[in-house]
């Protein structure tokens, strides 16, 4: 196999650069992480919300999950309640200073992404946009074949 040629790693590695070089804006504006930063844009996004119903579109495992759930709590950026359908699971909701961090990042990560996408004439953006849509596709059914 030749590695750098192989479509899951080279995946990994751009989504990893990518990140990183978002993150080291907003950690050092906002002192948040990858994964908190993910917790509050699925929150910004639709609120309220479960940990494991964000699980399901962030890639974090359940200790990355607690663990930057818990910072975010203490740092008063995300709050939590009851479910009122289901009083065993927290409803999480950005707080009104979550919500201000939130819109405030929201166009440092789009001016990212316009850098980055800037390589890109119109068609090859739209391109992307439609091969990454069958990726995911793939990728998900492919998961649930795992699965069962």
């Amino acid at each position: 196999m030749e590695l750098a040629r192989f479509l899951p790693y080279r995946l990994a590695v751009l989504s990893h650069a990518v990140s990183r070089s978002i993150a080291m804006i907003y950690s050092n504006r906002f002192d948040i992480s990858i994964q908190e930063w993910r917790i509050i844009a699925n929150l910004g996004e639709r609120e309220p919300l479960s940990a494991r119903e964000i699980g399901e579109h962030v890639d974090l495992d359940k200790v990355q999950m607690s663990r930057a759930l818990g910072k975010l709590t203490d740092k008063r950026l995300v709050l939590r309640g009851i479910d009122s359908r289901d009083k065993r699971r927290a409803s999480l909701r950005l707080s009104a200073r979550g919500r201000a961090v939130y819109e405030r990042i929201i166009p440092i990560a789009l001016q990212r992404e316009e850098q980055l996408l800037s390589v890109l004439s119109e068609e090859e953006r739209s391109q992307l946009q439609q091969i990454l849509d069958k990726l995911e596709l793939k990728a998900a059914l492919l998961r649930r074949e795992t699965v069962d």
